[in-house]
């Protein structure tokens, strides 16, 4: 217990640090070393009272000490990442230049929605900076429930569009259902792996096992099968660096090995799903063998590639209304690439790399374990369809409907990596402040 002059001294301190949530910290810290001290002196013979004025006397002036630690605990930016996101913006309204096949509005007004888009995302991303995030770690069985009720609503009420049941009508916007629930179950994951050895018994494995694939299930369902694949790959990553016991992790591996196992077999060997998996592989192997069907894509924006050359042929020109639908989306990347060179398209892919990397290198370092699990899931958040629409656009990896982060157009996909953004950005600001658990 501190002495009555500790406690003043931690006072004047920290009436310099404006930062309050430091000022538990930076009282832990200093009364370990106060204490240090003062037993240092009494084992010299001293008094325990003067022991405790002498400890304060060699740790120095308070205001001093406060206005130093002020400036260490001050709540940090990461402007690079801020940077990095107007870039991307800006870039994003290169493919609506010239307007969108089968949208008969005016470029002014396609435009003034993407705008408007990124004014909300701006807010979504400011909102949650400034929002505590080590609050949600324990609402983990909340986040899931909301995934879960967002995907009964989808079945209830949402509308089809190109055979996927997953939009939301809300008044003013259409909102992606699958994209809004995978947010709330990365969110609950965190929570999970947060605390992923209280569940050590068979009965806590089991109920992980269930929890993990439902998911899955739901977006094979819906059907979204990318953001399936998103999914599983942002678990996997939290996952590895989660802290969980060797022989729980072995049982979590095998467990849900055996079962992804069963699962393929049983998606296969479904007649429905079976030709439609079976059709997408041929295509993707032999494009050539269906040119104007299946094969169609694939052949297109290879030849679109070949095309560019190094400095592009003109943001003016009629390739998305002539060949390649969806070049505002989907296929933002070969447009660009197109228009612009692949001068623009490998400057493009390092600035993502570097946008990329960046996140995952601030994982490491926040101290709470927590906060590090939500950053590395967020990097794959962003790694995964990233990676993947530029290896679909060079031939690498089948076709499939994915955005590309920030750059794609489309409201629901800005504002969910907004709000990822928003909780990375969160974490990094708070850094130097959260105490390591």
């Amino acid at each position: 217990m501190s002495s009555p002059k500790f406690e003043e001294f931690l006072s004047k301190v920290t009436s310099k640090v404006k930062s309050t949530e430091a000022h538990n910290r930076i009282k832990k810290e200093l009364t370990h070393h106060l204490q240090e001290l003062s037993q240092s002196y009494k084992k010299r013979g001293f008094s325990e009272e003067d022991s405790d004025e002498k400890a304060i006397q060699e740790m120095g002036n308070p205001f001093i000490i406060g206005e130093k630690l002020n400036h260490l605990h001050k709540p940090k930016m990461d402007w690079i990442l801020i940077v990095l996101f107007v870039i991307f913006a800006s870039i994003s309204f290169l493919p609506l230049v010239g307007g969108i096949p089968g949208i008969s509005s005016s470029i002014t007004h396609i435009m003034g929605r993407q705008a408007i888009w990124y004014s909300l995302a701006a807010l979504v991303i400011f909102g949650f900076l400034f929002f505590n995030y080590q609050k949600s770690k324990n609402w983990w069985m909340h986040f899931y429930a909301i995934g879960l009720f967002i995907h009964v609503f989808l079945y209830l009420f949402g509308y089809t569009v190109n055979g996927a049941k997953r939009w939301i009508s809300l008044p003013g916007l259409t909102v992606d259902g699958t994209i809004l629930s995978l947010f709330f179950f990365f969110l609950a994951w965190a929570g999970i792996f947060n605390k992923i050895n209280e569940f050590r018994s068979w009965k806590k494995q089991g109920f992980l096992l269930v929890l993990f694939w439902i998911p899955i299930l739901l977006y094979m369902i819906v059907p979204n099968f990318m953001v399936g694949v998103i999914y599983f790959f942002c678990l996997l990553g939290m996952f590895t660096f989660a802290r969980v016991h060797k022989k729980l992790a072995i049982n979590l591996v095998v467990s849900n090995l055996v079962a992804g196992i069963i699962f393929i077999i049983m998606i296969i060997t479904t007649t429905s799903h079976q030709s439609y998996f079976l059709t997408r592989l041929s295509t993707f192997i032999n494009p050539n063998a269906d040119p104007n069907g299946d094969g169609y894509m694939y052949v297109v924006v290879r030849n679109v590639l070949a095309e560019a050359g190094w400095f592009g042929n003109g943001l003016n020109n009629d390739l998305k209304f002539q060949l390649l639908p969806e070049s505002h989306t989907d296929f933002a990347f070969p447009f660009l690439v197109y228009s612009l060179g692949w001068t623009f398209g490998i400057g493009l892919c390092l600035v993502l790399l570097i946008f990329i990397l960046r996140i995952s290198k601030n994982a490491f370092k926040t101290k709470d374990p927590y906060g590090r699990l939500i950053v590395i899931g967020g990097a794959v958040l962003f790694a995964v369809p990233t990676t993947w629409n530029i290896l679909m656009a060079i031939g690498i990896v089948p076709i499939m409907e994915v955005s590309l982060p920030f750059i794609s157009y489309g409201g629901s996909a800005i504002l969910f990596y907004a709000a990822v953004l928003g909780f990375i950005l969160n974490i990094y600001r708070r850094k130097d402040i959260v105490e390591p658990r």
